[in-house]
């Protein structure tokens, strides 16, 4: 049992900083409640740990390769912890959002290390068991955020979501310290901290252009500055990168179709199968008056699936070709994601459960493979480079998907309630509805409307809740077909004795 010790640390680390994507999610209502916030702030206590986790993660993979990826998963723990503890001992918002992103820190370097880590650990069909295992704690924990969320608030208060991370760090750090040796990547060079600056700030720029265009419009001359400036910025990091001798991330990469594929299949699974949860976190506390536990409860099927599927993928599908398990798993969750449009204005929380169900099957066929098949379409000294790169399109996927449903699903609410005639300003309406709000709106009407205002408020809700599932499916179903179509067959079973060990960090094989 001493053997999979490392596993266990690192798949702790990995569910732990996976789940603090969401677990603020079902939280929200108690926070905003405790500290006087709107949504759009605390939105940025979720975009801010995803933003600081992405744009650092490539950078944590290079200094890893220079200082030792065990010694840069450790120091990741320790920040993360500290961090956690300031985040649950914050007196107000801003606290908060700026502990969150020293949050993302300790994420990046823990997330950028994981699977180097497994790599350099396991061989053979062990590996495959690892990664299979480590994939698990992948698909499952974003899933299980908003559980885990929803039990502590209610039995511990908000403060206890974040709290909860000290002693499970603790433990990884132990378990670390004893059983995990050190290794190092062999890229060599410094760290490209040009290209970070560059990147973080693009990243920045874009999703807070995406949170201000849901706040004041597309149109609004504020947010077209930032995302024109965001797109400079962009434009900037690719100039940059491609003048360095040891950049971020190699952009000749992206030629080939099977890596680039990849990249934007790992964004759009975390996209399309868990920004939508916040929304429906909201839904179920908002319009179904269920408690912070239920409404976490209710997201169970996702999260209980995505773990056995992927726990049993690392065995039973050793031999499946990557692309079969990415690509299939995405058109599941396309498929499970539309079914969501099932819910109406009337509609109770089982009627997500086929949803959820089919989505967490696809969670769990596809997130267990993307990281190991990225590493293979990479050559051996970009292997922690091409691990990086994964784990930071899959952080913005989520970050870039979150501001922009939001923004979608206020439009659509906006609609609805324009066309009832029953609120003076239907847009100030509907960013509350979709923000949580639909108690204190329903407050608001008078005695004799109060029916017909309940309606159109749940018919509303339903709609922007639509619009998310919609754009979600089609996101998902475009990157199945990418990955079906576009990434290559990797290499056999026979010819991976030829493949140095760095490149052969992966689970299934085909």
């Amino acid at each position: 049992m001493r053997r999979w010790l490392p596993l266990l640390a690192i798949s702790l680390s990995t569910f732990m900083l996976l789940v603090d994507l969401t677990i603020v999610s079902v939280a929200a209502p108690a926070i905003a409640g405790a500290l006087h916030s709107s949504f759009a702030a605390l939105q940025w206590s979720v975009d801010l740990y995803v933003l600081v986790l992405a744009a650092l993660m490539m950078a944590a993979g290079s200094i890893s390769d220079l200082l030792g990826q065990r010694r840069v998963f450790v120091a990741g723990l320790v920040v993360f912890a500290v961090a956690s503890l300031a985040c649950g001992m914050a007196p107000n918002t801003a606290a908060l959002i700026a502990a969150r992103g020293v949050q993302g820190l300790g994420a990046a370097a823990m997330y950028a290390t994981n699977a180097a880590l497994l790599g350099s650990t396991y061989t053979g069909r062990d590996r495959s068991v690892a990664f299979g295992v480590w994939g698990a704690a992948n698909g499952a924990a974003a899933a299980a955020g908003p559980i885990l969320g929803g039990l502590l608030t209610e039995h511990a208060g908000w403060r206890a979501i974040f709290l909860v991370n000290l002693p499970v760090a603790a433990v990884a750090v132990l378990i670390a310290m004893r059983a995990i040796a050190e290794s190092r990547g062999s890229s060599g060079g410094r760290v490209d901290l040009p290209g970070t600056a560059a990147f973080t700030l693009a990243a920045t720029l874009m999703v807070y252009g995406l949170i201000r265009a849901g706040e004041h419009g597309w149109t609004d001359p504020a947010t077209v500055g930032v995302l024109v400036a965001g797109a400079a910025a962009a434009a900037a990091f690719v100039l940059l990168e491609r003048g360095r001798t040891n950049p971020m991330i190699d952009l000749s990469l992206f030629r080939q179709p099977s890596f680039s594929t990849l990249m934007f299949a790992g964004a759009a699974l975390t996209a399309s199968a868990f920004a939508h949860l916040v929304f429906v976190s909201l839904w179920a506390q908002s319009i179904l008056g269920l408690s912070p536990m239920m409404a976490g409860l209710a997201l169970t099927p996702l999260a209980a699936v995505a773990f056995v599927v992927a726990g049993a993928g690392g065995r039973l599908l050793h031999n499946v070709a990557p692309r079969h398990s990415i690509g299939w798993g995405l058109l599941l969750v396309g498929t499970g994601t539309l079914l969501g449009m099932l819910l109406g204005p009337d509609s109770g929380w089982s009627v997500l459960i086929p949803s959820l169900c089919l989505t967490g099957l696809g969670v769990g066929l596809a997130s267990p493979v993307l990281a190991s098949a990225a590493l293979t379409a990479a050559p051996p000294h970009r292997t922690g480079m091409a691990n990086a790169a994964m784990n930071t399109f899959r952080q913005l996927g989520y970050a870039i998907a979150l501001p922009l449903l939001a923004t979608v699903s206020a439009g659509q609410a906006e609609g609805v309630l324009a066309g009832s005639g029953s609120f003076a300003d239907p847009g100030a309406a509907a960013m509350e509805l979709t923000g949580g709000a639909y108690p204190e709106l329903l407050a608001q009407a008078s005695t004799g409307t109060r029916a017909a205002v309940e309606d159109v408020l749940r018919s509303a809700y339903a709609a922007g809740l639509d619009s998310i599932f919609l754009l979600s499916g089609i996101l998902a179903l475009i990157a199945g077909g990418a990955v079906l179509a576009l990434v290559r067959r990797s290499p056999a079973p026979s010819e991976q004795a030829s493949v140095p060990d760095t490149v052969a960090a992966r689970g299934p094989r085909g």
